[in-house]
């Protein structure tokens, strides 16, 4: 692979990162991020589960765009409306729970009681009778959840509780279509937010990250190597207002109009899937220059 970003087919830059430290509440931004095995450092490690070890989601709660992560002098820190902060030191862990993510059962450690209650006494008054008691659990960094080799070519890439995939990328342009979109139908514009993405490019045309494989990052610390593997299938979280946690149609709309992928029979996509081929360790930076070649399938 070219590791030289200059002569690649298409140049670009990161314009955002953000990783989402509990799956499926709100992310954090940040000016630079560790790449791992599994993503970027500290992205979806924590989950929260219904009683039987379930995962649940905005999609049961959608309550859960308000809990606000932060970082703060080695804890995670999480605030919600009416709820005092719950601070969880970031190498903590009790004991070990079985949980399921979509199809993946895996091992995993309980955070305790006090954060169960927490998660209970915050999204309790808008939970079903089943989803009352929840609690909040831990990846196990001992654990390998494997992508889909389908996705991947057969080759091995790791994930933590993400959907499926270790980094979501989309770009600017792409949100920037959207938005006039929108605005054609006389809705408010959305930010990034709505999609979950790790990386945001700017620089590339809208959707061009559909059309984009490898692509690379020279850093300090060396190369980093990734490939947009999948298109990234979307549910209903993006009619999800990240700042009020009502839902309304206009997004999904908007997007039905336009994004549906022949590459998944049909379902509406926006932002790709990828998967670290090399560089753990290399630290990503806002600002950074991408190097991307087009994916000739």
């Amino acid at each position: 692979m070219n590791t030289d970003p200059i002569s690649a087919d298409v140049s670009a830059r990161i314009h955002h990162l953000w990783v989402y430290p509990v799956k499926s509440c709100a992310g954090v931004a940040l000016e630079q991020a560790l790449l791992t095995p599994t993503g970027l450092e500290w992205d979806r490690s924590w989950m929260v589960v219904d009683s039987a070890g379930e995962f649940v989601t905005q999609r049961e709660l959608p309550r859960m765009a308000l809990i606000q992560p932060a970082f703060r002098m080695g804890q995670l820190v999480l605030r919600a409306p009416g709820m005092l902060a719950l601070h969880l030191a970031l190498d903590a862990a009790e004991s070990p729970l079985t949980v399921r993510v979509w199809d993946d059962t895996v091992e995993a450690w309980d955070m305790g009681d006090l954060a169960a209650q927490w998660f209970s006494d915050f999204l309790a008054p808008e939970a079903p009778a089943d989803l009352k008691r929840l609690r909040l659990v831990r990846f196990d960094p001992e654990v390998k959840r494997v992508c889909s080799l389908k996705w991947t070519g057969g080759r091995e890439s790791l994930t933590q509780f993400a959907d499926g995939f270790g980094v979501l990328v989309t770009s600017m342009g792409s949100l920037d279509e959207l938005n006039v979109r929108l605005a054609q139908a006389g809705e408010a514009p959305v930010d990034a937010r709505r999609f979950r993405p790790n990386i945001v490019w700017s620089g590339v045309e809208a959707h061009d990250e559909d059309r984009i494989g490898a692509w690379r990052v020279v850093a300090e610390q060396g190369v980093a190597a990734l490939e947009n593997v999948k298109p990234c299938a979307r549910c209903p979280i993006p009619n999800i207002d990240p700042a009020t946690a009502v839902s309304s149609p206009a997004v999904g709309d908007a997007m039905q109009a336009y994004r549906a992928d022949p590459r998944l029979n049909g379902a509406i996509t926006f932002g790709m899937n990828a998967i670290v081929l090399e560089g753990h360790g290399v630290v990503l930076r806002v600002g950074q220059a991408v190097g991307a070649d087009w994916k000739f399938d």
